[in-house]
């Protein structure tokens, strides 16, 4: 059962990071046995909140400096010796100069150990090119039983860590620095494999991730004064796609439009655009990092600099939907 947020609940902006910390201390809490290891970022990843929580989570938290290679082996030792590791740093070294290790040692050997990096995405902001992870996705979908967790808020990425900690196996879940309005209510629940519709419509389907899911909405209430009403669909769950919930919405609507913080290349766009064209093909227009690096700039600049805000998410539903209907 998911909620969405009233305006007073959005109002209230938090990183998806910072759901990091604070649910691991609560999973441990609740007897789960986490274990953190940390890269030298625990006061980025927050990780340290989940040190501060307690002294047995002090003892449970392992920073190998700068070293994201090691730190996901050492975190794989740590899940064969029965605990559920999570690892963290920022996405561009925890998945990019790591991924031999995700690969070869966690993903290899179906390892207990979750990859939940921070600052991915354009949202890293003034950080630049060279820290904005717009590939992560791509890397992680690729590898076989890996499940990949994209949360829109930090509601959602309190309830991806959760799932990540009680799914045996890897799992990556995306979270971001950026502070960013809450989509969804206190208590949403969501699971591996399941997409949500969040809000129905008839004429275009957008299906969204992580921080475009505000940006989608924005752009359906747009559409909507354009007379075109767009179903929205949350892909929180990127790996396994639910391609029923998908497919069903593009079948009732003709056609479909992506939003996804990342590059279009090997992301959100090309799986569903794979699931439609196996099961269900229809017009599809997909809004994305257009094989470009990042720049430097605030986040909400950057979504207009690349075409990633609500305007644009419109602009290509108002296209597709004018193919789709010969219009």
């Amino acid at each position: 059962m998911i909620r969405l947020a009233n305006e007073q609940e959005a109002a209230q902006k938090k990183a998806t990071r910072a759901a990091y910390g604070e649910t691991l201390a609560e999973l441990l809490g609740e007897g789960m046995p986490i274990v953190a290891v940390d890269a030298d970022l625990s006061g980025s990843t927050t990780t340290s909140k989940f040190a501060a929580s307690s002294e047995e989570a002090a003892r449970r938290l392992f920073n190998v400096g700068i070293a994201e290679q090691n730190m996901v082996d050492v975190a794989a030792g740590l899940a064969l010796a029965g605990n559920v590791a999570f690892t963290g740093s920022f996405a561009v070294f925890g998945t990019g100069r790591a991924y031999d290790q995700i690969r070869n040692t966690v993903c290899y050997s179906n390892l207990d150990v979750k990859i939940a990096p921070t600052h991915a995405g354009i949202s890293v902001g003034p950080d630049g090119g060279s820290h904005q992870m717009i590939e992560d996705i791509a890397l992680m979908r690729a590898l076989p039983r890996m499940r990949v967790l994209v949360p829109a808020d930090y509601n959602s990425a309190k309830a991806a860590l959760r799932l990540a900690a009680q799914t045996p196996g890897p799992v990556y879940v995306r979270l971001g620095r950026a502070s960013v309005p809450a989509v969804y209510a206190d208590g949403s629940e969501f699971a591996v494999g399941q997409a949500n519709v969040v809000r129905e419509g008839t004429d275009v389907t957008i299906v969204a991730c992580g921080v475009e899911m505000r940006e989608a909405l924005l752009a359906a209430d747009a559409l909507a004064d354009r007379g075109i009403s767009a179903e929205v669909v949350d892909a929180f769950c990127v790996k396994p796609l639910d391609a029923d919930t998908i497919v069903a919405s593009a079948a009732k609507t003709g056609c479909v439009v992506t939003a996804e913080e990342h590059s279009v290349n090997g992301g959100l766009g090309e799986a569903v655009a794979h699931a439609l064209a196996e099961r269900h093909p229809v017009p599809v227009s997909m809004v994305g990092m257009r094989d470009a690096f990042g720049k430097s700039g605030e986040f909400e600049e950057l979504l207009e600099y690349f075409s990633l805000g609500y305007k644009a998410i419109a602009d290509a539903a108002s296209k597709v939907y004018a193919k789709a209907n010969n219009c």
